[in-house]
């Protein structure tokens, strides 16, 4: 065995100290590699749980909350939907392909472990303006997601992709997924019982993926060659039979329990079992199948992809391994499920390592000193003088800028359509997705502002969530449950620490005020390299349920006639827009975003989802990136029909390209809105004018063809 002692295990001083205490004796070198791997940050969130446990959990639709695989919310007619987003930023920064490949598949496993069949992916991208290096590793993560999700039949449906030169030497990828599964048959983790089988079914173990839970529990490398043998290998279509035998075995009541093996692999998904469910557990190495002779700190370490632990009776593994050797996958009984807290490893019958479960599972908390950094009010404040000298000239450069034109040379590598189940694929403010056996449609709306939280982390967040709720509400949705992934530099500098703190509590409590739960998530901390770190990146996806299909609300909709209504304030704010960034000297975001006001958004979702049912909306555009420009020329854009409107008096720069706040374009038929503007009343509502003609022209300012709009906003060129 390779010399492991605690440093080099990633453990501290006084961690080890704690070690001894619990252990009352010194661990040997297997029994430090393991408790090195699950008390990294990767996999004990020991910088973070006490700051998760601030986020709202319960509501009535939840079905299964944070604590296992993913989380499950209800969407009726007997159907959950498990939901998840994780990140795979470390090893996509490395191997891009892979590492975006893996990140997909690994998503995908963890709704597979709840009984669920994966139906939707969404991924979140966060790389630099295209050239050069980031233009390859853009590209590669783009084709490893591709690669992976359409050859495993899981359709894309939509994402987030945002630029910016933080993301040079640590793009992010952030995998989401979400399956259907029929709530009485719900996979738990946490239901071992002693003489259950502990059953190893799927690829072969190899030494791909070695200590990757380690290895993304810290900044990367100066030479990130010396990290690829952490990179994981995947096979979607060993994946695909996988998913295929898994299903087959929960819907025959095969399994009493199964678990992912994801970050730390064996020894993880193994040691979480037993801990969860109180139970002792025994893994014998010698039946555990290899690619290669391996030494056991090497087997419990390794991240091999496709593979799945199960629990299972001893009287039905028989027909466990019968349905897996249909699917032509390995199934090997690896351990036993006994009596006690104890965590064992045997070796050709000779214990090896020994264990309270306990350790492995509960890593102590850290608690990272935290201050306010020293430009938070330089961050906060607007540059002064900022006023657009030609606002047809800068809505063009918004919409041909990398953040702001067409992303379809991306997600056109997607299949979106497998399985049949999309109501609306990429490119829209939500995905939708149908409900297995119901007129229901479930909608997904993936949102995050790195730039607002750069500027101010605690309106920044709560702008991403308030964000993500009203496109809901405007879809015509009713939030169910929200999962994120919370993505920031090392929290040991205790600047980070406040900025992640603070997002937070941005994120809860607007979850809190508009009563949205969060039943899953994921923390990726050290994206940050010597010479430089990410900005706060944290990424929220919410599910929402239409009741009705005829209920959903599109936008690009919109119809030569309709009248354009503004819903909410004339105005929001131009701290940190994309107009602030594109035209500020330095390309920094600066100045604060629009501060959350609860009832103001009640009152807005209230009346969007009356609305929606009222049906007396032809199409209907939140207000977001770029502001009531760019959302009226990205409407005409979709409809290929010109707009003319006028808002009014006032700073035509804020009017034109403030962002934030609850606000929406409505496009109404001329005899709806009597109908329109009742279901408005005592909320602010602005006519502005109507869709028509071959241009957009706002405030009488030069109109632009559409012809130009579309020139600038598909320039192409992102990969």
């Amino acid at each position: 065995m390779i010399h492991m002692d605690y440093k080099s295990s990633g453990i501290s001083d006084k961690e080890y100290e704690k070690i001894l205490e619990l252990l009352g004796r010194a661990p040997n070198e297997l029994e430090t590699a393991l408790i090195g791997v699950m008390w990294s940050e990767h996999c004990s969130y020991k910088s973070t749980r006490n700051l998760l446990s601030r986020f709202p959990q319960t509501g009535r639709k939840v079905a299964r909350g944070p604590g296992e695989n993913a989380g499950v919310v209800d969407c009726g007619a007997g159907w959950g939907l498990a939901l998840k987003v994780e990140s795979h930023n470390h090893p996509s920064a490395v191997a891009p392909y892979q590492g975006a490949a893996t990140g997909v598949g690994g998503i995908i496993r963890d709704i597979l472990a709840m009984g669920a069949r994966p139906v939707a992916s969404m991924d979140g991208l966060f790389f630099s303006p295209a050239s050069g290096k980031s233009k390859t590793l853009a590209a590669g993560i783009v084709e490893g997601v591709a690669g992976y999700g359409n050859a495993v039949g899981v359709a894309t449906v939509g994402g987030k992709t945002f630029y910016d030169p933080c993301f040079e030497e640590t793009p992010l990828l952030n995998a989401f997924n979400c399956g259907y599964v029929r709530l009485d048959s719900v996979v738990s983790s946490q239901t071992a019982l002693p003489g259950h089988l502990a059953v190893l079914l799927g690829a072969k173990t190899g030494r791909d993926g070695i200590a990757g839970a380690s290895f993304a529990s810290r900044e990367l490398d100066e030479d990130s060659r010396d990290s690829r043998p952490q990179i994981q290998i995947g096979d979607p279509f060993e994946e695909k039979l996988l998913i295929e035998c898994c299903l087959e075995l929960q819907s025959k009541g095969l399994i009493a329990s199964m678990q992912d093996m994801g970050a730390a692999g064996i020894l993880s998904s193994s040691s979480e079992i037993a801990h969860k469910s109180g139970v002792g557990i025994e893994i014998f190495c010698e039946k555990i199948p290899l690619r290669e002779e391996m030494a056991p700190w090497e087997i419990f370490l390794s991240e091999s992809q496709e593979r799945m632990l199960l629990i299972v009776t001893p009287e039905k593994f028989p027909l466990v391994k019968a349905a897996a050797d249909h699917y032509e996958l390995e199934c090997v009984t690896i351990g036993n499920i006994v009596e006690g807290n104890r965590y064992k490893v045997f070796l050709n019958g000779e214990l090896i390592a020994d264990l309270p479960h306990s350790i492995l599972g509960d890593a102590p908390l850290l608690d990272w000193p935290s201050s306010e950094p020293a430009d938070m009010r330089e961050r906060r404040a607007m540059p002064e003088g900022m006023k657009s000298a030609d606002p047809a000239c800068d809505l063009l450069k918004l919409l041909s800028c990398d953040g702001g034109r067409s992303k379809s040379e991306i997600w056109e590598q997607y299949d979106c359509q497998v399985q049949l189940r999309t109501v609306r694929g990429p490119g829209g403010q939500v995905s939708a997705i149908t409900v297995p056996e119901s007129d229901s449609i479930v909608t997904l709306s993936m949102e995050a502002e790195p730039w607002k939280c750069r500027t101010d982390p605690f309106l920044g967040a709560a702008e991403v969530m308030a964000h993500s709720l009203r496109v809901q509400a405007v879809s015509g949705a009713e939030a169910m449950g929200m999962t994120n992934c919370l993505n920031f530099p090392s929290p040991e500098n205790p600047e980070n620490y406040f900025e992640l703190s603070e997002c937070v509590q941005g994120l809860a409590f607007v979850c809190e005020q508009m009563e949205c739960p969060v039943v899953s998530g994921n923390v990726s901390l050290y994206n940050e390299t010597a010479r430089s770190r990410i900005y706060p990146v944290p990424l929220v996806v919410t599910a929402g349920l239409v009741p009705h299909f005829t209920y959903f609300v599109r936008c690009g909709c919109a119809e030569a006639g309709d009248l354009i209504y503004l819903v909410g304030p004339k105005a929001g704010s131009l701290g940190a827009s994309r107009w602030q960034v594109l035209c500020s000297s330095d390309g920094k975001p600066k100045g604060a975003t629009y501060a959350f006001d609860a009832m103001l958004d009640k009152a807005f979702a209230s009346r969007a989802l009356a609305t929606s049912r009222r049906a007396v909306a032809r199409s209907a555009r939140v207000v977001a990136g770029g502001g009531i420009a760019v959302a009226l020329a990205k409407e005409a854009l979709a409809t290929g029909i010109g707009m003319s409107a006028d808002l009014g008096p006032g700073d035509e720069t804020s009017l034109f390209f403030s962002e934030g706040g609850p606000r929406a374009l409505y496009f109404v038929h001329a005899e709806s809105a009597d109908k329109f503007l009742s279901l408005w009343e005592g909320y602010p509502v602005i006519m502005l004018g109507c869709a028509g003609g071959n241009s957009l022209c706002i405030n009488g300012a030069r109109e632009i063809a559409l012809g130009e709009l579309k020139e600038a906003y598909c320039a192409g060129g992102l990969l």
